[in-house]
């Protein structure tokens, strides 16, 4: 490393071009790192901020691409023989491409952020045969994502860039992960619509034979819901108590990256951000979805009764955890893990965003309001870390109780429309 940023102190753009390219060809260069040091030397002017980002991401755009027609070109053969060269072995080609060869095109953009995958991703997408402007479209974009991404905050944490980026590289691979999966359940709920639901709806004929009603599976469900939360909570108490030391360092290091990317004249902003949870702004907010839900709703009825579960027992969750945890905020007079805020701003336009895009048919229009609400949630979480109110992890563990409440209800209320189905099925043939 001390000899490429030898290199990199006398020759600049050059170096980071080429560096990043050889990676992205699947040369060890420590990409990451380099990227960091090159914000370190923005921060101390000997760099421009948006040239080194274009001349990044050109170098991984330029390897990757190298990558695609290489693999595109020879083939699978070549790469049987001679792959192992460059850590492509049979066998690793094998496991790899199937997987890329289902789920590759959606998570190209992620990958940059994994080690060990953003190397091979040009290969696999030309062994897959991804077309070239699909390929170039999510490939592209990551590119600057990910070079964007590391030079920043290497700018951002200036002459500290060095005593966090260590753990910052780890926090961003935790999360390209998590993004990963999310991505893959998005993509197997898209693709396989049509099977999830005749599966489910098979299940349940099953279990109505099995338990002879509608009504005793329906209380069967909610007792496996209850197990599942509960099951939940004892398992993040447990991961709670085990990473007690790892909460502290992440706390110090994201409440200090807000710091510096959020100073304090940012305090009126981030004043108006704090009133997207306010009690009365998610009361009138949750009012409004209740009449939205009467003029649009398909089914009203189930569809108010689990508006009502989801956003009351939210809110009660909420407070039975902050008990059952009993952190002490910066504060140091109340408990903050899990964040109230957090949670609630999941649980509420969560829901609200999941049933405008259930009855919603323009695509555009809810890959929009998708973003829309992550940003809310997002915004919510920095709130109470600029203000100090809250730790960052008990933002993260909000947003983690929030999405295993929502999701569930979703699942539920889905699972009993489609009992309701079942039920009028039934006495249709009767």
């Amino acid at each position: 490393m001390n000899f490429i940023t030898d290199l990199f102190n006398h020759y600049g753009y050059i170096v980071l071009f080429v560096a990043l390219m050889l990676e992205l060809i699947a040369f060890p260069t420590p990409g990451e790192t380099l990227m960091t040091y090159c914000g370190f030397l923005v921060f101390q002017g000997k760099l421009n901020w948006g040239i080194s980002i274009i001349v990044a991401a050109l170098g991984v755009i330029s390897g990757i691409t190298i990558s695609y027609f290489i693999s595109r070109t020879f083939g699978t053969p070549f790469f049987q023989k001679y792959g192992s060269y460059i850590h492509l072995g049979p066998d690793k080609l094998e496991k790899t491409s199937q997987w890329f060869e289902r789920y590759g095109n959606g998570l190209l953009v992620v990958a940059y952020f994994i080690p060990g995958v953003r190397h091979i991703t040009g290969y696999f997408s030309g062994i897959a045969k991804i077309p070239y402007k699909k390929f170039a479209l999510n490939a592209y974009i990551g590119a600057f994502i990910w070079t964007g991404t590391f030079i920043s905050l290497g700018k951002i944490l200036g002459s500290n860039w060095e005593k966090f980026h260590g753990s910052i590289k780890k926090y961003l691979i935790i999360g390209g992960i998590i993004l990963a999966i999310v991505l893959l359940g998005i993509y197997f709920y898209r693709r396989y619509k049509a099977t999830i639901i005749d599966f489910i709806m098979k299940s349940l004929e099953n279990g109505i034979q099995i338990f002879h009603s509608l009504g005793k599976i329906k209380v069967a469900i909610v007792g496996v819901a209850a197990i599942f939360i509960s099951l939940s909570i004892v398992l993040i108490g447990l991961i709670q108590d085990f990473l007690a030391r790892e909460f502290s360092q992440f706390d110090t290091i994201v409440t200090y990256l807000v710091s510096l990317i959020f100073p304090e004249n940012w305090s009126s902003v981030m004043g108006l951000f704090k009133l997207l949870t306010a009690p009365e702004v998610l009361i009138a907010f949750t009012l409004l979805l209740f009449a939205w839900i009467i003029l649009k709703g398909r089914n009203r009825l189930l569809e108010t009764r689990f508006l009502l579960i989801t956003v009351l027992g939210g809110a009660l969750l909420e407070e039975g955890l902050r008990l059952i945890f009993h952190r002490v905020g910066p504060s140091g007079n109340m408990y903050t893990f899990p964040s109230q805020q957090a949670l609630l701003a999941v649980v509420v336009y969560g829901f609200a965003s999941f049933m405008v895009l259930r009855h919603a048919k323009n695509r555009w229009f809810g890959t929009l309001l998708f973003f829309m609400t992550l940003g809310v949630c997002v915004v919510t979480g920095l709130t109470v870390i600029f203000f100090q109110a809250q730790y960052p992890s008990d933002a993260v563990a909000g947003y983690v109780f929030g999405g295993v409440w929502l999701s569930l209800n979703i699942v539920l209320m889905e699972v009993f429309r489609a009992l309701s189905k079942i039920r009028l099925g039934l006495l249709s043939k009767n």
